[in-house]
């Protein structure tokens, strides 16, 4: 199979059984999903829905966080891994917000990474979801899930991950594949226990994990 055929079975499987594929963090806003996305960095996107409502109500806006201090925050995301950084980052991020940028979150990738505490990564998130940026943000499942399918091939980090990705999927779909890659990783291809048997991208995964089956039971044994 060549890397073009893997390609288009991918895509068209997934545009047949998953037409809509959004991000699962819960926002309002570009402020609330830019924040959302900072806290979701090595954490689960449930956890992080469970900490933002308080969160949010407590500093509604870049302004409200940006007065802020990051022990003042800190107590509203202790339970999201790593809170020391992110509280420090989010309290950081919201003054130059506030400050450089009037407050208003840039749809530009390149000024978002300026943001402290925003990497590659979250600038796409933010990018690709509010802004239909055509951009490929590239996690830790979708590092996986491409690796395991061979859309990508010996791609040692993130970025190389990401060129890979978007030089072979169309430019219109690349917030959507983002999103498809996420989910599968997520809730199939999972980084332990892949779930293989029930995964309807067999057909063009490169190194499918072909589920052990346990021996029948042995019948009764003869006297």
């Amino acid at each position: 199979m060549t890397t073009a055929e893997r390609y288009e079975g991918i895509i068209g499987w997934f545009s047949e059984h998953m037409p809509v594929a959004e991000t699962e963090l819960h926002y309002g806003s570009a402020y609330e999903l830019l924040v959302a996305t900072v806290l979701s960095a090595q954490c689960t996107d449930k956890r992080v829905n469970m900490t933002t409502p308080a969160l949010f109500e407590r500093f509604p806006t870049p302004e409200s966080m940006a007065q802020a201090t990051p022990e003042e925050i800190f107590p509203y995301i202790k339970s999201i891994s790593y809170p020391n950084n992110k509280a420090k980052n989010l309290a950081a991020m919201a003054r130059k917000l506030t400050e450089e940028f009037g407050g208003v979150v840039p749809d530009s990738v390149d000024e978002l990474q300026k943001l402290p505490g925003v990497g590659r990564k979250t600038a796409n998130v933010v990018g690709s979801v509010v802004f239909h940026k055509e951009v490929m943000a590239v996690d830790t499942h979708v590092f996986r899930v491409s690796r395991r399918l061979g859309l990508t091939r010996d791609a040692k980090t993130p970025l190389q991950a990401e060129q890979q990705l978007t030089a072979r999927i169309p430019t219109h779909l690349l917030p959507t594949a983002h999103h498809w890659l996420i989910l599968h990783g997520r809730y199939v291809c999972t980084a332990r226990n892949p779930k293989c048997a029930e995964c309807g991208l067999r057909e063009w995964c490169r190194m499918p994990v072909v589920p052990v089956e346990k021996p029948a039971a042995s019948a009764e044994r003869k006297k």
